[in-house]
């Protein structure tokens, strides 16, 4: 007998990973469906910018050209959840914006508002996230315009 574990010929981390993007795509659709956030809740998304199926503008691509993080919380529109991905207008330093996000692309989801968190490996073919400093509080936004923030206080150590 043997104490190590056998290589497992079921990919049970990539159906776990699958099915917890999942849980964003049915937030979405419930915000979506409801008309807009419930009370105080409001979401990160960390997604990788160069992922299969990422739309986004090129001066967003220019500045975040890994990983970017939107929030969804007073001002978007047009959000359109689909089977695959998620679409949406934000604006960013008073320039509307439409992105389109695969949840394959997601690596990070957050309420704070609830303290809630789900963090996600890179698909396939893709390289990890990159290496942020320990304990970087995420940076004060720099007008009620910019919906971009730093996940790096939610992320487990």
């Amino acid at each position: 007998m043997n104490d190590t574990t056998p290589d497992s010929l079921i990919p049970y981390d990539d159906i776990v990973q699958d099915a917890l993007r999942g849980v964003v795509s049915r937030v979405l659709q419930r915000i979506s469906d409801e008309g807009g956030l419930p009370g105080g809740h409001h979401f990160y998304i960390a997604f990788r910018t160069r992922a299969p199926g990422v739309s986004i503008p090129k001066h967003l691509m220019e500045r975040y050209p890994d990983e970017m993080t939107i929030v969804i919380q007073h001002r978007y529109w047009d959000l359109i959840v689909a089977d695959d991905h998620f679409s949406i207008g934000l604006s960013f330093n008073q320039m509307p914006s439409s992105l389109v996000i695969p949840y394959d692309a997601i690596v990070g989801f957050v309420d704070p508002a609830v303290n809630f968190a789900l963090q996600f490996a890179p698909k396939d073919g893709e390289g990890p996230p990159p290496e942020t400093p320990p304990e970087a509080p995420p940076p004060e936004p720099q007008d009620e315009g910019s919906n971009v923030v730093t996940l790096d206080r939610f992320r487990r150590k």
